[in-house]
């Protein structure tokens, strides 16, 4: 099982934080952002925007998961060292209702346990559990197609009338 470590900013609500939920699974680590501590990623996939689409080769990689807001996302990455491999994941839609007063949400983001969840199936390591206690699971997976597959064979099953937020 790969090995998920979450930096996660202590800004963000935790009551709100869509990760939460995963605290203490097995495989699932976090790591509070301090700016003089330093996250060793040599070998990780890096979930990013600019990387490269995340495919089938990333199997069994550990990963990396930036737990923040768009806006903060450079000043947490600036204490993630060694040489992570940036991966993006395919267009998704989110089903978490989101609304940032301050900085516009960029077409195609996703709640943090949404992208979580979908590069591990995406990579074949589906793990339902991460998805267990999250409130917008069935609109989540009724509107992400690409998702269907991964999450049929490790027997998930959705209610097909769910709509994203």
């Amino acid at each position: 099982m790969s090995e998920v470590l979450i930096l996660r900013d202590p800004r963000e609500s935790v009551k709100k934080c869509s990760l939460t939920p995963l605290r203490g699974l097995e495989g699932v680590r976090f790591l509070e952002y301090a700016p003089d501590r330093r996250v060793q990623a040599e070998g990780r996939i890096l979930l990013h925007h600019e990387g490269e689409e995340l495919g089938p080769g990333d199997r069994g990689l550990d990963l990396l998961l930036v737990d923040s807001n768009w806006r903060r996302l450079p000043t947490l990455l600036r204490t993630v060292e060694g040489a992570p491999i940036r991966r993006r994941l395919p267009a998704l839609v989110t089903a978490y209702p989101r609304r940032s007063r301050i900085t516009p949400d960029p077409d195609g983001g996703l709640a943090s346990v949404e992208a979580l969840w979908a590069a591990l199936a995406l990579t074949g390591a589906v793990r339902p559990e991460l998805l267990e206690a999250y409130r917008f699971r069935d609109a989540f997976l009724q509107a992400n197609p690409l998702l269907w597959e991964p999450a049929r064979a490790a027997g998930m099953t959705w209610d097909p009338a769910a709509r994203p937020a």
